[in-house]
């Protein structure tokens, strides 16, 4: 029997028997079962929950390097001098007698 006997445009029984109008039956006693959208297996919900996570991770590693850099002469005077609380703090004045030049 070939396909074209079939008065459904060339299709064999098979693609047209997939798709019913029909759906199976669930029973309104049973588990209503949903599946949430996902990106494989990632939920909107997991990506946000490790997204605040790693976010916290590198603000403590970034304000770690930070700090752990402060006494480069280039971190101190483009970034730490210029932070209100800070200045004073990371300005080095040396005394006049102590300067050797």
């Amino acid at each position: 029997m070939s396909t074209t006997s079939f008065p459904h445009h060339g299709k064999t029984p098979a693609a047209i028997s997939m798709r019913s109008p029909y759906k199976a039956y669930r029973s309104p006693f049973g588990p209503q079962y949903t599946i949430a959208k996902n990106y494989h297996g990632i939920t909107l919900n997991t990506a946000a929950k490790f997204g605040a996570l790693a976010a916290g991770f590198g603000g403590v590693a970034g304000f770690f390097a930070l700090f752990f850099f402060a006494e480069v002469p280039k971190v101190r005077d483009d970034i730490m001098k210029k932070i209100p609380v800070l200045d004073r703090f990371f300005t080095n004045e040396i005394p006049p007698e102590d300067n050797p030049f």
